[in-house]
């Protein structure tokens, strides 16, 4: 559910330490439209880039018990782009200083074979969806605006069912690890979107994931 859509993922990798900020909130159906004309007066492009997406989360049982686990990603309205696959690390929430969830973040491109790849290196597909909306920037900002829909028949894409009456809304930042002030820009530019949203530091641990 956190990840971004992949036709905004920058990739990154090699020995580039890259930490992910990231504040999350939710807008009803209704004022979705009060969201985007909020973001066009704030963010630097007017009129937002748009995706639709199709992610698939794989996991592969660790001795330890804790499943180590995957996103790979794909644009459905580009489909000779490639892949994304992305490895989120676990949250660093103990810090009650930061105003963002902070967590190690890999983003490589991929070929179009990454599902059999992942399946031959025995991750196992845990479950998919859609997500598609809208992107906006602000500097080193992002934010995207999705919608998010359950797949019905694996593997299927035109057969959706959207999971809730609202937008999931995501502000996020890129950067090298010990990029805390970023935190701080973060909690200034969630101010401007109240009331419309309330962007929180969710633990992903403790919520529900797609």
């Amino acid at each position: 559910m956190e990840a971004p859509p992949v036709s905004a993922m920058p990739v990154t990798g090699g020995t580039i330490n890259m930490m992910e900020y990231l504040l999350q909130g939710s807008v009803l159906d209704q004022a979705l439209e009060s969201l985007l004309h909020r973001l066009r007066g704030l963010c630097d492009n007017m009129e937002p880039e748009t995706f639709l997406d199709h992610e698939l989360v794989y996991l592969l049982k660790g001795q330890q018990g804790t499943p180590f686990l995957l996103r790979a990603r794909r644009s459905l309205s580009h489909p000779t782009a490639p892949w994304h696959l992305r490895y989120l690390g676990q949250p660093e929430v103990g810090d009650k200083s930061r105003n963002a969830l902070v967590r190690n973040c890999v983003d490589v491109a991929a070929s179009h074979s990454l599902p059999e790849f992942l399946n031959e290196m025995g991750f196992r597909m845990d479950h998919e969806f859609v997500a598609n909306g809208h992107i906006f920037r602000r500097g080193a900002l992002k934010v995207v605006v999705s919608k998010l829909s359950r797949i019905l028949v694996p593997g299927n894409t035109d057969n959706t069912e959207r999971l809730s009456l609202s937008y999931l809304v995501e502000l996020s930042v890129l950067a090298p690890a010990g990029q805390d002030t970023m935190s701080e820009e973060m909690r200034s530019f969630a101010e401007q979107l109240k009331p419309l949203v309330q962007l929180e530091k969710i633990d992903p641990t403790k919520q529900r994931h797609l």
